[in-house]
Formats: C-alpha cells, sequence, structure tokens
C-alpha cells in the first residue's frame, strides 16, 4: 500500500521533471546550424576615410566575444570566414543652433557595412547582408575652435560597435 502510494506521488513528479521538448541555448540560422568557429578578416575600405578597416573588423570580433555563439578562430582553422566591406561613412545634421540656423549643431554618423559569411570548406555563401551602425554627435558652437572631422573620428568607434552589434545579431540569430 505504501508503494502504492509513493508510486502516484511520484509519477507527477518524474513527468513534470521530463518537460515538454522546450531548451535553453542558441538558435543559430539555418545556413549557419554546422558552424561553431568564425574567423573575421580584415575589411575593405570604399570610403575615402583611411584607416577603418581594422577597427571596424576589430569591432566585430570583440562583438562575437561577447555574445559567444561562435568562437573566433584563425582562418585556417575556422568553419566560416566573415568577410566585410565599409560601404559608407556619412554624416548627417541633425539639430541647428538656435542662434544661427545656418550652423549644424549636432550630426548623425552612420557606418554602413555590407558582409559575407563563406563556408570555409566549399566557399559556399552561407549568408550576407548590410549591417548599419549609427550614432549622434554634438560639435562646438564655437566655429572657429571646432573641427568637425576630429568630432566624427572620435565617434566612430561607437558606430562601429552599433554595427557589430548589428551585424552579430544578423549572424548569431538570423535577425
Amino acid at each position: 500500500m505504501i508503494t502504492k502510494t509513493w508510486s502516484l506521488l511520484l509519477l507527477p513528479i518524474i513527468l513534470s521533471l521530463a518537460g515538454c521538448g522546450y531548451h535553453l541555448g542558441e538558435i543559430k540560422p539555418t545556413p549557419m546550424r554546422r558552424v561553431t568557429t568564425i574567423a573575421v578578416n580584415n575589411f575593405k575600405n570604399n570610403t575615402l576615410i583611411p584607416r577603418l578597416e581594422s577597427q571596424t573588423a576589430d569591432s566585430v570580433v570583440k562583438r562575437f566575444q561577447q555574445d559567444g555563439t561562435y568562437r573566433i578562430e584563425s582562418s585556417d582553422q575556422a568553419d566560416a570566414i566573415l568577410e566585410g566591406t565599409i560601404e559608407s561613412v556619412e554624416r548627417q545634421p541633425m539639430r541647428v543652433l538656435a542662434s544661427n540656423v545656418l550652423q549644424t549643431s549636432e550630426f548623425e554618423l552612420i557606418l554602413t557595412v555590407k558582409y559575407r559569411v563563406l563556408d570555409r570548406v566549399t566557399g559556399a555563401v552561407l549568408m550576407e547582408g548590410t549591417a548599419v551602425g549609427e550614432t549622434p554627435f554634438f560639435t562646438e558652437s564655437d566655429a572657429v575652435n571646432s573641427d568637425l572631422v576630429t568630432n566624427q573620428n572620435m565617434n566612430y568607434p561607437i558606430a562601429a560597435q552599433r554595427m557589430a552589434e548589428n551585424l552579430v545579431s544578423k549572424v548569431s540569430e538570423g535577425w
């Protein structure tokens, strides 16, 4: 009698522990399901702004390391290789000074990168797309001492980080 009572009590507990087939963890996009390691090559630069290639690729590598879906490897060891091209770095005016409507006080820096993920062995394109990173930045109100290019260059790493978040999200999660 006691064993029958215990078995009736344990049966619901055992069934509830069995679960319903749900699991926690990564859900990669279908083309990337067999990829566990990825290499990030230095990016190509189609803009006239010098020395952006390695800084942009470095932002993507750091974001992949933070995400943890793929492990970073060298190009000869990785399952897939990420190639990127910096297509444009644009500066859009957003706000003007109240005292001078011809002078912009806030800009938005927009970084656009095209990327492809290639299977290392076959060379097949697993994924491709465009990733964008945006960041606002202000200029000094003093037009004489204001250096717009320096302000833009100081904010480029932030735009690169935001672009990397966008790119890694697409490659890791499919959106």
